[in-house]
């Protein structure tokens, strides 16, 4: 699909990574709630989750629109933390780390989940999925020192 491609061109740009951050997840959230869960703008071109977590330092709930790759038909999802191939590890990673108890809105519908961080050849296999389906995180992990966390949830 050429549209596919050209943005999945974008996406690789340092240009994207700098302004995506601030504008996605705005946009995301607010369409999601106008929608009642049911839209997640992103979502057109990747499928989409809105993870709510608790905070790893404040406790407090937090909500992030997020890109991922569905598993074992909607029963669990990779989040992929590449924070658009910034520096530093998103700040929901910390979160799940912290906290694995969260919930996602998955397709209008809230699920409870349990968050397990991938490692060693899990990890490794997973990783190569996760190239296959969005090409784009090979740059963002070429761009960055730190390796990209990888996690599962799964449906409590």
């Amino acid at each position: 699909m050429i549209g596919a491609r050209i943005v999945q061109k974008v996406s690789s740009t340092r240009g994207f990574a700098k302004v995506a951050p601030h504008v996605i997840p705005a946009l995301d959230r607010a369409v999601h709630r106008i929608t009642r869960g049911k839209v997640l703008l992103s979502a057109q071109m990747l499928p989409g989750v809105v993870l709510t977590s608790t905070g790893a330092r404040s406790g407090l709930p937090r909500r992030t629109p997020l890109a991922c790759m569905p598993e074992e038909e909607g029963r669990t999802w990779i989040l992929i933390g590449s924070n658009f191939g910034r520096d530093g590890h998103p700040a929901w990673t910390a979160n799940l780390l912290a906290h694995p108890e969260a919930s996602v809105s998955w397709k209008g519908q809230d699920i409870g989940v349990t968050a397990t961080l991938l490692t060693g050849e899990e990890r490794a296999a997973v990783w190569k999925t996760a190239l296959a389906f969005w090409p784009p995180y090979a740059t963002y992990q070429a761009r960055v020192e730190r390796e990209i966390r990888l996690f599962r949830i799964t449906r409590r």
